[in-house]
């Protein structure tokens, strides 16, 4: 989907013009993926623009730059005021927010601690990331070739930039087969994500997920989900999940910030819930409490 731009984009601190907006070719992350990141959305809700789980999303950053032994030259708190001032700068109601920090011009080579660390922050209109029809009818989906990448070769847990080429690989080659999106199994052959989505089964009325030790992102939406679900009366459970368990589900669906709620409607072929009644209760309460239209969930929203 094509990058709508605005008028500004925060760079370290200031507000710049969108094609102002540049890094050195020798930028460190460029070369090596040395960055780590989140997506976010704001939507415009019954009492105005508000940031779905900000606060979740910059510790989430955090805890990458953690992981790759980033320093942050900013505190939580600025981020987050930041993250809201670029929306007000573009004068913005609904958008994507991409909060990037990674290392930069200085040095080269596989140890990055003498690089400065710089931070970034766009903000563009954004829409269904798979598609209106896809989250009204499900998508059909793939079963990758490619494994996702295991936390004793790269920390799955962050949200890094290099770790996404191994996404990048299970995308591409669902689409070169005529899919919407791919599947991904971890090292030990179970069911892991999709390459930049969680994933939810549903089975006689029960929901399962995979548990973080198969190798997923711990994702926001997801934590969103399981709390809705629960809400609403059903049982989830974090289990380990076979290739053929989703052939057999009732239901199938995947969670994101990106993706939001989108159901799946075929698996390598076999035919799923299109979409299941489980997946249609969860979407919608997902859709009323990012509307502001819960009271019950308002702390999740964090308004301009």
């Amino acid at each position: 989907m094509p990058i709508q731009e605005v008028e500004k984009i925060w760079m370290n601190g200031k507000l710049v013009k969108w094609h102002d907006a540049k890094i050195h070719v020798l930028t460190h992350a460029l070369h090596y993926g040395s960055g780590v990141f989140e997506g976010i959305r704001c939507y415009n809700t019954v009492k105005g623009p508000a940031v779905f789980r900000l606060r979740d999303h910059i510790d989430r950053l955090f805890d990458s730059a953690r992981l790759y032994f980033m320093e942050i030259p900013y505190s939580r708190e600025e981020i987050i005021s930041a993250c809201k001032e670029v929306i007000r700068a573009n004068k913005l109601k609904e958008c994507y927010i991409r909060p990037i920090a990674y290392r930069g011009y200085g040095e080269m080579g596989l140890n990055p601690l003498n690089c400065p660390v710089d931070i970034a922050i766009a903000v563009w209109p954004w829409g269904a990331y798979l598609g209106e029809e896809g989250l009204k009818k499900g998508i059909r989906v793939k079963t990758s070739t490619f494994q996702r990448i295991s936390s004793n070769v790269i920390p799955p847990i962050a949200k890094a930039t290099g770790q996404y080429i191994n996404s990048i690989l299970g995308k591409l080659e669902s689409l070169h087969a005529g899919y919407d999106e791919a599947i991904m199994l971890d090292y030990r052959g179970f069911v892991s994500e999709g390459p930049g989505e969680n994933l939810f089964i549903v089975k006689k009325g029960l929901i399962y997920t995979p548990p973080s030790n198969a190798s997923i992102l711990i994702g926001i939406t997801r934590n969103s989900v399981i709390t809705i679900a629960r809400e609403l009366g059903y049982e989830v459970i974090e289990r380990d999940i076979t290739k053929n368990e989703l052939y057999l589900a009732d239901e199938v669906f995947f969670t994101g910030t990106a993706a939001e709620i989108t159901p799946i409607r075929e698996i390598d072929g076999y035919q799923i819930g299109n979409p299941g009644e489980v997946t249609k209760s969860i979407q919608q309460k997902f859709f009323k409490i990012i509307k502001g239209e819960d009271e019950r969930y308002m702390e999740w929203l964090d308004f301009l």
